[in-house]
């Protein structure tokens, strides 16, 4: 098995443990051209995802910046840092590509109970993507 496959505590992977303890992208963007906000009302998570929007040469809008505030599980919050590592530098087009199925992969996977967690995270990033759409 891997090493960021090794299942820690008999729940999570290292990956999962790292990025919860050393989150990539946490806090908040002023001004933010989108914000998304989603939340699990059985678990009580909630996600904010903050984007910041550029154009690229081919005239191509992409997330420049990207950063999130999460209170949740450790799951929330290493879901929601390693979104912002997959999306970052991508197109809107490319981003919106991005699955729970990625995220939890890129984590080393995720228990069952925990996929909910990805998918409020790809949410977050629609709903942030959305609100960026509507605001040009």
């Amino acid at each position: 098995m891997a090493k960021n496959n090794k299942i820690c505590g008999g729940l999570y992977t290292e990956k999962v443990m790292e990025t919860f303890k050393n989150p990539h992208n946490y806090g908040r963007i002023k001004n933010a051209d989108g914000i998304g906000k989603v939340g699990n009302p059985v678990c009580g998570d909630v996600m904010w995802l903050y984007i910041k929007v550029a154009q690229n040469k081919k005239k191509e809008d992409f997330i420049k910046d990207i950063k999130f505030e999460t209170f949740g599980c450790v799951a929330a919050i290493s879901t929601s840092s390693i979104i912002t590592d997959l999306v970052k530098g991508k197109t809107i087009k490319d981003a919106l590509k991005v699955t729970k199925d990625n995220i939890v992969e890129s984590l080393g996977g995720l228990p069952k109970i925990k996929y909910h967690c990805s998918v409020l995270a790809v949410d977050a990033l629609k709903e942030a993507i959305k609100d960026y759409n509507a605001k040009k």
